[in-house]
């Protein structure tokens, strides 16, 4: 053992015994003053500890926060998917609803169908129905909307048939306008683009001098389209070489297509 070690050993044995030589109550006077002077740590150390297990309880509740939160997110977004679909059916019941009121009021024979195809490269050129020779449908036959004329059949098979557009150039139609003697025939113009093309209205008179909103009404010659439908609203006239012509903003917004009725006659 080292001379240091022997010599803190007696001193330390010094102190004790001189602490030993005390009654009891100095003893405890002796305790209570180092309590005393260790107080201050024992409370210190007691606060951080409640500070620790209240952060902690914090913690805990932010946890449980966020779950909340999370499921939360998920039921409004189940929600949200709800009542898209609900509106879907809304729509879908209310189209139905007027079709049917239209095809109950119409003075024509109407048989129901639906788009089935319809080829990006000749958006306004045709678009073919689930509806053909069983449905007693043949060529030449009108295809409408509530709204007016969509073209006319084409090509029939036994159950789909193509539908030639009105804003097809090749598709021809004698044309009225309401308030006016001027006839003329309705074409869809040459499209450059992907707008929506305008309806070429030829054939008018000079001195037509249409404005903008009157309507034109398919006139009934020719046989194939009878009179009275809408087939659309003029935008602008001009006057050509030889005769008048005015743009028509077709009746039907064709980019939107769902159903159709084909006119098989009148009641």
């Amino acid at each position: 053992m080292s001379r240091t070690s022997i010599i803190a050993l007696l001193i330390f044995g010094a102190i004790l015994g001189y602490f030993l030589s005390f009654g009891a109550d100095t003893t405890r006077k002796f305790q209570a003053s180092v309590y005393q002077l260790l107080a201050p740590f024992f409370t210190t150390g007691s606060s951080v500890q409640k500070q620790i297990t209240s952060v902690r309880t914090g913690l805990k509740s932010l946890d449980e926060l966020e779950k909340e939160n999370s499921a939360l997110r998920v039921d409004n977004r189940q929600l949200r998917a709800t009542n898209s679909a609900l509106r879907d059916v809304e729509h879908e019941v209310n189209r139905l609803r007027h079709a049917l009121n239209y095809r109950e009021r119409s003075v024509f024979k109407l048989i129901p169908a639906e788009i089935v195809t319809r080829d990006a490269s000749t958006w306004w050129h045709t678009v073919t129905i689930n509806r053909g020779k069983e449905d007693h449908i043949e060529t030449d036959m009108p295809v409408v909307t509530d709204e007016g004329l969509v073209g006319k059949t084409t090509t029939v098979s036994n159950t789909i048939s193509v539908v030639l557009l009105v804003t097809d150039e090749n598709c021809k139609v004698a044309a009225s306008v309401e308030g006016t003697r001027e006839q003329g025939i309705v074409s869809g113009e040459r499209i450059s683009g992907g707008l929506a093309p305008l309806l070429d209205l030829n054939f008018l008179t000079k001195q037509a001098n249409l404005q903008p909103g009157q309507k034109a009404y398919t006139s009934g010659v020719g046989g194939v389209f009878p009179s009275g439908l809408l087939l659309g609203t003029v935008k602008s006239f001009k006057v050509r070489e030889l005769d008048g012509q005015a743009k028509l903003a077709p009746a039907v917004d064709l980019s939107h297509l769902e159903d159709v009725f084909v006119v098989t006659g009148r009641k």
